[in-house]
């Protein structure tokens, strides 16, 4: 039986509609799919195929003028001035108490040129509105499609007809889709560990885009991720995530949270008063590295205390698979405790939800984020900040699963390997030569 396609449904921005996608959503202003493909499908195609994502979809936002690099550079940890054109950069923002109020992949296209997508551009907003900078703020409504595993490149060159061999990690470059007249761009970056690559184009043309890069992609077992999977790779690669595993700290400021895209709902065992427990430092998402000191900075002088005596540190919690299944077994008791959903036990956004890590004497020692599975390793595994002084390798601590006020079970986890993921190549040196071509 054939798929029925519209390409023209009102009621999504950048996807087409597929008569056999269990379900369409609506979340953070844009009508994506929430679920596609099975997840535990889904889940095993970037370790035998690939995926297709569209839930970055939405607002691309440059800032182009003379004084737009200063602009990222007084707003940003990182240095913006060695950095070349047609490459990216992850951009991290701070408040002035150097929690992150924002993070995300940084496109430049001239030394006056930047622009950026799926992220929260307030700081740098906020920064131009002060009226020091000569730069100007442009959108437009575009598509991100987001692909990852061993056959996205040989799908894409499929696709394009053309070899993409020389696309390097955090490399972008134009591209051309045979018989779809659109201006389009290839970004070799993605958030799962392994390959991964991400396509981009004027939202009106995401439709048909799509549907091509699926179609050519179905036959050799290409999977549609909705965003109800979306935290399983970010989780599993190691890369924490605003929405996904702590929430921006600009959720502390009542002006922000006015225009928000969707309220802090505070979830977990922590105590939905402590709005710290959902925002993250630098340290504590493992960025560290990223920060330069060489220029000024919002954030600058809380972030270099903190580097000088760090508190808390990212660790995987991988969790007891006894201790799980007590949880769903109690479902069909008369006291249950809180159901654990999957693929991820509380779906997007969840940047809110928390829970209390304790030690064998009661002793709180951390925060962990929402917990997420994985169909390929078969377990359960969270992001977790840790005292530094009580990360162990191996060391079993106890998560607090359940809401606060409500009944809590206390799960076995173990501090295991950071980032989880294994079995696979890196995106930053994949070895091509085991890539098969896509050109015939």
């Amino acid at each position: 039986m054939s798929v029925k396609v519209n390409l023209n449904n009102p009621h999504l921005d950048v996807e087409p509609a597929y008569s056999d996608v269990y379900q369409y959503g609506s979340i953070m202003l844009k009508h994506i799919t929430w679920e596609g493909d099975p997840w535990y499908e889904v889940g095993e195609s970037y370790f035998t195929s690939s995926y297709i994502h569209a839930g970055l979809s939405g607002l691309q936002e440059t800032f182009k003028g003379p004084d737009a690099a200063k602009l990222l550079s007084d707003y940003s940890i990182n240095n913006v001035y060695k950095w070349g054109a047609g490459r990216c950069k992850h951009l991290v923002a701070l408040t002035p108490d150097g929690l992150v109020a924002n993070h995300a992949l940084f496109f430049k296209d001239a030394e006056d040129t930047f622009r950026t997508t799926a992220g929260c551009s307030v700081p740098y907003i906020q920064g131009l509105q002060t009226g020091k900078y000569n730069c100007e703020y442009i959108t437009k409504p575009i598509f991100i499609f987001q692909m990852s595993g061993p056959l996205s490149l040989t799908i894409l060159e499929k696709v394009t007809g053309t070899s993409l061999r020389d696309v390097r990690f955090l490399d972008f470059k134009p591209i051309r889709i045979p018989e779809i007249d659109a201006e389009l761009e290839i970004c070799r970056i993605g958030m799962s560990g392994t390959l991964a690559y991400e396509v981009h184009g004027d939202a009106q043309f995401g439709p048909a885009v799509y549907d091509a890069i699926y179609q050519t992609g179905k036959p050799m077992g290409m999977k549609r991720m909705g965003w109800k999977d979306y935290t399983v790779n970010h989780t599993f690669g190691g890369f924490a995530q605003i929405t996904v595993n702590f929430e921006s700290s600009l959720y502390q400021y009542p002006d922000f949270c006015a225009s928000a895209p969707f309220d802090l709902i505070c979830k977990g065992s922590v105590d939905p008063s402590d709005l710290r427990a959902r925002f993250r430092s630098v340290a504590e998402c493992d960025w560290a590295w990223m920060a330069k000191f060489d220029h000024d900075f919002v954030g600058r002088e809380a972030l270099e205390a903190e580097m000088t005596n760090p508190k808390r540190k990212l660790v995987t919690l991988e969790f007891n698979v006894e201790d799980l299944a007590d949880v769903y077994h109690s479902q069909f008791t008369d006291a249950p405790y809180k159901y654990m959903d999957m693929p991820c036990a509380d779906p997007q956004p969840a940047g809110g939800h928390q829970d209390y890590v304790i030690d064998g004497e009661g002793n709180v020692i951390g925060i962990s984020a929402d917990p997420t599975y994985s169909s390929h390793f078969h377990t359960m595994i969270s992001h977790a900040i840790i005292d530094v002084d009580k990360i162990e390798k191996g060391k079993e601590v106890l998560v607090q699963w359940g809401d606060y006020g409500k009944r809590i079970k206390n799960l076995r986890a173990k501090i295991a390997k950071f980032p989880y993921i294994h079995g696979v190549m890196d995106n930053r040196d994949y070895d091509l030569s085991t890539v098969p071509s896509g050109i015939e």
